[in-house]
């Protein structure tokens, strides 16, 4: 998480990021997290289930530091290996398109223009 956060703060400091990009992952988290706290009290208490493809996307598009939280914080989806299997696919997906864009990508379209 460490590096995530370092990658994204070394991004936004050699504007290869949008500054609006923080707020962007702010927003996803919070998103993320709100999720997770309803899809909890829907477990215990009966009611709809937020689709665990939904959780998922929310990770890939950055929201998985506050899906490891609502797992740890919650004991929510903590012990489901294939779930588990898939949110760490979603951390690496998210990840490499984070340094592919701050390292590689918006270097060279800056370039091109």
């Amino acid at each position: 998480m460490l590096a995530w956060a370092g990658l994204i703060g070394w991004g936004l400091w050699m504007q290869r990021l949008p500054l609006w990009a923080l707020a962007a992952l702010a927003g996803v988290n919070l998103a993320t997290l709100w999720s997770y706290a309803a899809d909890k009290n829907a477990a215990r208490g009966g009611g709809w289930r937020t689709p665990e493809k939904q959780l998922h996307l929310l990770a890939l598009l950055g929201g998985w530091p506050a899906a490891w939280l609502a797992q740890q914080a919650m004991r929510h989806k903590s012990s489901k290996a294939a779930f588990r299997a898939v949110y760490w696919l979603t951390i690496l997906a998210h990840c490499a398109a984070l340094a592919g864009w701050v390292l590689w990508l918006r270097p060279r379209m800056l370039l091109n223009q």
